[in-house]
Parts: C-alpha cells; structure tokens; sequence
C-alpha cells in the first residue's frame, strides 16, 4: 500500500508542475481535490514533508485589487507554506499569506495572517491557540 501512496503523489506532482506549480517541493503530500490558484501558479510556495489535505484552498491572486502597472491584470502575489506542516480539509488560504514551518491549521480554518513557525492555529479567521509544537518529517505531532 505504501508503494501505491508514493506512485500516486508521484503522479500528483507530475500533473502539477506540467501546470505550472513549479514551487511546491516533490516531497509535499498533496491528498485529491485541492484548489490551487490557476492564474499565478508560480506564487504557490509548499515546502518538503507538508501536508496539504483535500478541499483545501490556496490563493494568490485577487481580482478585486489591481495590478499597479496594468490595471486590466488583477493583483497576484506569493502564498507560501513552510515545511513539516499540516493543512486541515477544507482550509482556505488567502493571497499573500506566510505559513512558518512545522504549522497546524485545523479544518475548515480561513488564514488570512501570516502564521508564524511551530504554531497551531484553528478558526475563521484563523487564530494561533499553541505555540512552540513540534512536527516529524511526516508532518505529525511530536510530544
């Protein structure tokens, strides 16, 4: 089973760097049915071991504000998560957002701030509730 897990992610990062998502590192668990910005793939930014659980949501591009050059192209920014992180199902991160490394955000959770590293943050908006955690290179809680 754990070759099967491994061939698929294989595959999974594959079809995402042929689409543009050059920034997400091939040691990234990326699970089915994410949402990655499609009109600034190269401002996503995962680092190694992080995990990225389905539904989940990143950005980074907003069409409300405008790009200050050419104000036909919307605004598009980097979005970055550290490594051994975990991102919860169905989270959403917004454009412009700094997650640190060795970072829980809890399911359903809305980040809207830069978290810092070794933080759990849960909520909508997205609160740190603990502070100074540990993860594995499995993006696990350590004791």
């Amino acid at each position: 089973m754990e070759f099967l897990s491994k061939f698929i992610q294989r595959i999974r990062f594959i079809k995402l760097w042929l689409l543009g998502y050059r920034n997400i590192s091939s040691k990234a668990v990326i699970e089915s049915r994410i949402n990655l910005d499609k009109v600034f793939p190269k401002g996503i930014y995962i680092g190694e071991n992080t995990l990225i659980a389905s539904h989940t949501t990143i950005l980074c591009h907003e069409h409300v504000k405008r790009d200050l050059i050419n104000k036909r192209n919307p605004w598009t920014t980097n979005t970055s998560i550290g490594k051994n992180s975990f991102i919860g199902v169905g989270c959403m991160i917004l454009p412009g957002v700094q997650i640190g490394d060795e970072v829980i955000i809890g399911a359903s959770s809305v980040v809207t701030k830069n978290i810092p590293s070794n933080c759990l943050a849960v909520g909508n908006p997205a609160r740190v509730i603990k502070t100074n955690i540990r993860m594995n290179n499995k993006a696990i809680l350590v004791d």
